[in-house]
Formats: structure tokens, sequence, C-alpha cells
């Protein structure tokens, strides 16, 4: 099946916006629907891309298609058909990053959903082969009633193969979960998992479901490429899909009740905290763990949906999971879920590596009414993850916030500034020789526990010269530095500073080495 082929239907009503007649009678392997900004290591050789353009915004339009439409030529994709409902049409920037990169493309109507085409191609491309190679009608109405019963995807998957003779499949998530597995399959690793569904071992094939995020996406994977036909691995693939759509469905009712206990963790004045806990279906006594999210969302419930796949790594006893208010992604789960968390973010987070995950754990707290105090602490863990996390996705723990350093991360950065700015005030003078020698001055005295000697060997000056420092440094801050308590101003002081600590470290050693007579 040929690009051209597609773009002849008339029930898909593609409009062609670039391509070289060339280009058009490309061989078609398959179809990839993603919305990454970098979606090369999802796309395998000669398959069609379809992409919503959730990732596209005018703000960066150009630089975004460039790096989408680079992606899909490295992997040697054969065209992107890219859907009009997002923006109401195909993004210039985007046609003319195909144009340069040879890629043919397609708008999508906003009335036709991408299964369509991915029913189209699969059904066309495989259409002759026989019965044999398909599922049997028996089990394909075994399925549907599955489906129709909103059955859980384990059963589904076993149903689907059990007319094969032992065949291992397994229905995995990005992150390397284990959804479902056929009966006697081996256990998979998660970080091994997590590898299958983007490389070439064996087949992995993409389960099409609607209102799902990158995190949760389903894929079927089969270690032996040649244990099913690709038709048959379609039709498996559409009914789970279905199931997906089921279990999200189910799901959103479950969020908008934690929605609820969201809102009063917020303002525990407004409600009954136990009551809420009840409807939620959490236990009436803990211990449990309050956990927030934040992506910085390019769409509405990526957060949710990474936090979702998260928690569910840890397979929970109990959780209730939605938003707050505000829109952050929060969850309570059980004391032991902690460690799951820990372990699984890195790999939740790599599903979506142009977006930034960071999360804050609260500590455990035994009882409901405990929880609005652990959805705060929570919160200033995430604050913590966002400072400590600035270009990488992490997951705080509220409970190693054990020293001062780590616990002013969790403080806003204005704040943070402000103070700095008010407690060393003239020291930060740009462009001062002599403030910047004061300031290393003060930042040696203090890691050296306020000893004139060590100070002074460490800056390689006179004793003397810590000393008319020091006077000078009190008499611009108003400080004692005999005084703990001013001591610990200070030091807090300089570990709100924005710029990074090796960078003050290389302005230290300068100070050192600049500063050697007892008379600057």
């Amino acid at each position: 099946m040929h690009v051209e082929h597609l773009l002849q239907d008339e029930s898909l009503g593609l409009r062609l916006l670039w391509a070289e007649d060339a280009l058009l009678r490309h061989e078609i392997s398959g179809v990839t629907v993603t919305d990454l900004e970098d979606p090369a290591r999802f796309v395998r050789p000669d398959e069609v891309v379809l992409s919503g353009l959730v990732w596209w915004s005018p703000d960066g339009g150009r630089g975004k298609a460039e790096r989408f439409v680079s992606g899909l030529k490295d992997a040697g994709a054969a065209a992107l058909f890219a859907g009009e409902e997002t923006h109401g049409s195909v993004p210039d920037d985007l046609v003319e990053a195909c144009a340069r990169h040879g890629v043919p493309v397609a708008g999508v109507p906003a009335h036709v959903m991408f299964r369509e085409i991915t029913d189209t191609v699969y059904l066309r491309q495989w259409g002759d082969l026989s019965r044999y190679h398909a599922l049997p009608e028996h089990v394909r109405g075994r399925l549907n009633r599955l489906v129709a019963q909103d059955a859980d995807p384990a059963p589904i998957l076993a149903g689907a193969f059990e007319h094969l003779d032992r065949t291992a499949a397994y229905l995995l998530t990005p992150a390397g979960r284990t959804v479902a597995a056929t009966p006697g399959a081996a256990p998979l690793p998660a970080h091994e998992a997590a590898t299958l569904t983007r490389s070439d071992t064996g087949v992995t094939v993409p389960v099409e479901a609607d209102a799902v995020t990158p995190y949760e996406r389903w894929w079927l994977h089969l270690p032996d490429g040649a244990a099913a036909p690709p038709r048959l691995l379609h039709e498996i693939t559409a009914v789970l899909g279905r199931c997906q759509e089921a279990l999200t469905r189910r799901r959103a009712a479950e969020h908008q009740r934690a929605d609820e206990l969201g809102r009063l963790l917020t303002a525990p004045e407004t409600g009954d905290v136990e009551t809420v806990v009840r409807a939620c279906g959490l236990p009436a006594q803990g211990p449990y763990r309050v956990v927030v999210a934040d992506s910085g969302a390019r769409h509405e419930g990526l957060a949710e949906g990474a936090l979702t796949e998260a928690v569910a790594h840890t397979t929970p006893t109990f959780a209730a999971l939605g938003r707050l208010p505000d829109g952050t992604a929060f969850a309570v789960v059980p004391e032991d879920a902690a460690a799951g968390l820990a372990e699984a973010w890195p790999l939740v987070a790599a599903c979506e590596p142009d977006s930034l995950l960071h999360g804050g754990l609260a500590s455990p707290v035994s009882e409901p009414t405990g929880l609005p105090g652990a959805l705060a602490e929570a919160r200033y863990a995430l604050a913590s993850a966002r400072a400590k996390g600035a270009g990488a996705s992490c997951l705080a723990d509220a409970a190693s916030l054990t020293t001062l350093d780590t616990l002013l991360t969790g403080i806003p950065a204005e704040v943070r500034t402000a103070f700095c700015r008010t407690v060393l005030g003239p020291l930060l003078a740009p462009g001062s020789a002599s403030a910047a020698a004061l300031l290393d001055t003060l930042e040696v005295f203090l890691l050296h526990d306020g000893s004139w000697a060590r100070t002074a060997e460490a800056l390689h000056v006179h004793v003397n010269t810590v000393h008319y420092r020091i006077q000078r440094i009190e008499h611009f801050t108003g400080r004692d530095l005999s005084r703990l308590r001013d001591r610990l101003d200070l030091w807090a002081a300089l570990l709100c500073r924005t710029e990074p600590s090796s960078t003050r470290s290389a302005t230290t050693a300068r100070g050192a080495r600049s500063s050697t007579s007892p008379a600057r």
C-alpha cells in the first residue's frame, strides 16, 4: 500500500499540503500516532505518522516544527498526516519544515478519527490474508462481550491469544509497567519492559485509544515476531483500545470524587474530610502519603496522566487520584507506596522527555484530619523539586528536607532572592571587587565555623585581614558574627543566592588569590 492510496480514499478526506510525486508512491509499513515533540524513537521506517499537533504552539512554532519533522526524517517516516482539530488548520511552519526535509504532509479534517486511517491501512495492507490468520469468530465474540462487561485487560489479552499455542504476549506502558500478560509469560522487570516499546526486539504494536496521555498509552508486545500475523494483532489492539477507553471513562468518575477531596484538603474548614475520604474508597485510618505532580502542562491532564502511571507502578492497596483547584495533580496512597514511586519516577518521566516531571511527597500521616497538612508539605516538596531539578525531572520527599539548604529550596525563588538582597545588601554590589572579596570572606568564614585562623589559611591572607573584612561585613549588614542567630541569617542568605554554587566557588577562589594584603 502506498501513501497515495490513502490520499485517494475519499472517505478519509485527507488534504495534501506538500509532496513530490515519487514520495507519494512510497510503500507503507504501518501507522504510528504520536504527539511527542521529538517522535523519532517511536517511529519505525516507512510508517505513516498521525499527530494531533498538541505539541505545537505559535510562540515556538518554527523551532518546534523543525525538531518534529527532523525526527520524522531521521526515523524514515513515509508521510505525516496532521490533525486540524487542535489549531483549526495545519500550521504553515510545519508544512514548510516538511518541504525542507522531503516528508509528504497532509491535513486530517477535524471530523476524521485517526482510528479510521489506522483501520484503512491495516485492513487494506493485510486484507488478503486467510481467515485462519485473523481472530476466529467465536474468539472475537467473546472478546466483544468482555469489553461490554467492562472486563479488565488481563482476561481480554488471555482470551485473544488462547487459540494460539502458548504465545507469550504483553500489554505494556511506555514506562515499562506490565498491564497484562498471557498465562505463562515470564515476568518483565519494568526497566527492561520500558525499552521494548521502542526497540526492534520481537513485534510491538500501539493500542489506539482516545483521551489517553502519552504516559498511559498501551503497547502490545510479542517477543516472537512470527507468533501472530499483523492482521490478528491489529484486531486484538482494536479490542484492547476499546477496553482502555472504557477503563479511562471509569477512572474519570473516580478522579471526580478525588477532585472533591483535593478541594477540601486545600480548604478543610469547608467540609468533613473524613466523609470525603470514605467516599473516595480510602480506609478510615492510614498511614497515608500525599504526592503532588506538575509537568509544566502543555495540555490539560498531562501531569495527572503521569501521576496515574507512577502510582500504578506501586500496585497500591488503595489510591485516590485527582487534581487540586489550581490544576496540580495529587494522589493519596499507602505509606509503603513511597519507595515504588521513587523507583518509577524516572521511567515515567522518560515517556515525555520534552516535559519535565516534578513531584513532591509528604511524610506519612495516620489520620484523615492530617491530610490537609500533608498536602501542604507535599506542595512544599514539589517547590523544592522544581528548584533542585530545574533542568531535570525529579521527585522530592519532604522527609529528605533535613538541612537548611534543602529546606530553602522549597521557598519560591522570588522570596529567596528578596531575602538574599535584604540581608546581604551592599555585599552583592555588581562589579565591585571589594564587595566580592567581602562576600567570599563571609562564605569561607562561615564554612570554617567562624575560625579566624582557618579562614585566613583558606584565603591565603593574614588573620588581621580576616578581622578587618569581618568588621566591614558587620558594618554593611548590621549583623554581629559572634552571635549564632546572625550567623544563621547570613548563611541562609548565602544559600538563597541564585547563581550556581560552582560559580560561587570559582568567585571565592579568585577572591582568595587576589586578596593577600591586610590593607585591602
